[in-house]
This record gives structure tokens, C-alpha cells and sequence, in this order.
């Protein structure tokens, strides 16, 4: 197996969690060497984070609506985004123990708008941000938040092992890591704390809504899935010889029928090749299983 072939068997057999992941290692080191090439170059620094980072001012995000989600792939330095990826990492390990890969990725990026928001309204309306002018959210923390947050949620008393600390309940991390958030607000990077605690919110409240049964997130799952068909090439149907419906039967076809060896006879060979044309009516062929495609092959080649 070459490198490309390698490479394409881990992206395809990569978790979301691994896939988001690689994403936020792939935009960080794009953008820092954007920054080395303005820096020789002498243009300015951040001529292409600007566009894409989250700004406290309602009018300069409406020019840049995207920004409420590509903000989250953006990060500060190494330990700015490493925190968050083993965060993200080894939260998301257990959340897919639980909870299916379209799931986290609703958690993960309901956390990015929802903390964007937060950030937004904060130096909108909080009285200690008045006349700090212009500031910028970026990072995935909101996100990572959410994914935490949201499975510390679902299973409070799973207990995890750490490093020096042993075995801890997993609502302790969760509720550690929130005082730490909100004992730095007075001190540094308050609106960066005030959209982790949006993102946690987010985390929290889905999944007790999830526990009664409302996933609040559906309608984001709808949107990706759209938007990944737009993107997602059309397979070619595979050429088949066509198997026409035929309800009589006849020696000649039960004899050949007999001589392939096959178990079912022709009234239920009949009706399972009704059944498949039927899928493909309703489905297209594309819908089909390898066996039910293999069985349909099969049976034009015999009749």
C-alpha cells in the first residue's frame, strides 16, 4: 500500500472527532504561514484572518455572516489551539460512545454560533465593555465546550482516570473547567470565557432536551446534510442486464432454476426480484445493497 493509499484508509477511517481535528491543525498551519509570507513580505500581518474572525459589532458581521463559524477554526498560537484539541480529542471519545458522528458535529458547531452570540451581546450590553471599541473572537473552544459539556451531561458519574489526579467523576472536569472560565473573565479574554460559557449552555441544554426526547439540533443536521449532497459527486448506475416482472412460470426457467443450485424456487425468487425493483423505483439503484445488486446481476444473467 503506497503513502497515498495510506493516507486516503486513515482520512477514511478517521472518527469526526479525528476529521475535525485535522481541520483545525490544517487551517492554523495555513494561516501562520499566510503570516510568514505577509511578515517577509512586508504587507499586513493579519491581511487574511481579518475576514474571517468573529467581530464584536453587529454591522461588521453582517458583511461577514461566515464569520460565525469560520471564527472557530482560527487559533492564537500552539497552546491556544493544542488545549483545545485534546480537549476536543478525548471528550469526544466517550461522546461517540453515546451519541452518533452527526450528533457531535450539531454539539460542536451549535457551540461555535451559540458562543459567537454570547461574545456579541456581551460587548453590546455589559457595561464593562463599553468603549473598548473593536475586538475579535476566534478559537473552537465554544465548541469543545459543547461537546464536553454535553456528554459530562449525559454521564455526570462516569468516572475518568487522569494524569497525578487518578480517578475523577466526569461533571467534576466539567464543572472545573467552567469556574476557571468564569474566575478569568475579570482578568483576561473576558469575551473569549463569556462564548466558552455560551458554548457550555449549549452543551447542557441539549442534551437534557435529548433526555426528553427533542433533539434541538435536527434542523443543523438538515442544513450539513443539504449542503455535503450539493458536493457529493453522482455515482454512475452500474450497467444491468434488465429482469423484467413475470408472475407465470414455466418448466424451462424452473429447470434452469434447479441447475444453478439455487434454494429458492421460482415464486420467491420472483418476489425478492419484485422487491429489489421496487427499491430501485423508489430509491433509485443507488439504494441497493451489494447482495441485492449481486442477486439482481444474477438473476438477468440466468433468465
Amino acid at each position: 500500500m503506497g503513502t497515498a493509499d495510506k493516507l486516503r484508509y486513515k482520512l477514511q477511517t478517521a472518527t469526526v472527532t479525528e476529521k475535525l481535528i485535522a481541520v483545525n491543525v490544517l487551517v492554523f498551519v495555513i494561516f501562520f504561514l499566510a503570516r510568514t509570507i505577509a511578515f517577509l513580505f512586508k504587507f499586513q500581518s493579519d491581511f487574511l484572518m481579518q475576514w474571517f474572525v468573529f467581530p464584536n459589532e453587529p454591522g461588521e458581521f453582517l458583511l461577514k455572516p461566515w464569520s460565525i463559524i469560520t471564527y472557530g477554526f482560527l487559533h492564537a498560537g500552539v497552546w491556544h489551539i493544542l488545549s483545545n484539541m485534546l480537549i476536543l480529542y478525548f471528550s469526544g471519545i466517550y461522546f461517540l460512545n453515546y451519541f452518533s458522528p452527526k450528533r457531535l458535529l450539531n454539539y460542536y458547531f451549535l457551540g461555535i454560533i451559540i458562543g459567537a452570540l454570547f461574545f456579541m451581546l456581551s460587548y453590546n450590553l455589559f457595561p464593562a465593555f463599553a468603549g473598548t471599541g473593536r475586538t475579535y473572537l476566534i478559537g473552537a473552544s465554544a465548541g469543545v465546550m459543547a461537546v464536553l459539556i454535553g456528554i459530562a451531561t449525559h454521564i455526570p458519574h462516569m468516572r475518568i482516570r487522569l494524569l497525578l489526579l487518578g480517578s475523577v467523576k466526569f461533571w467534576w472536569i466539567a464543572v472545573f473547567l467552567l469556574v476557571v472560565d468564569i474566575v478569568q473573565i475579570p482578568i483576561s479574554n473576558a469575551g473569549g470565557h463569556i462564548a466558552h460559557l455560551g458554548g457550555a449552555l449549549l452543551g447542557y441544554f441539549y442534551t437534557t432536551q435529548l433526555q426528553k426526547g427533542n433533539d434541538i439540533g435536527k434542523w443543523f443536521e438538515n442544513i450539513i446534510d443539504w449542503f455535503a449532497s450539493i458536493f457529493k459527486p453522482r455515482e454512475k448506475k452500474a450497467k444491468m442486464k434488465t429482469v423484467y416482472r413475470n408472475k407465470k412460470t414455466t418448466s424451462k426457467s424452473k429447470t434452469s432454476k434447479h441447475s444453478s443450485g439455487n434454494n429458492l424456487d421460482k415464486d420467491e425468487k420472483q418476489k425478492k426480484i419484485d422487491a429489489i425493483l421496487d427499491k430501485i423505483s423508489k430509491s433509485g439503484y443507488d439504494s441497493l445493497t451489494k447482495a441485492e445488486k449481486d442477486f439482481l446481476f444474477q438473476a438477468g444473467k440466468e433468465d
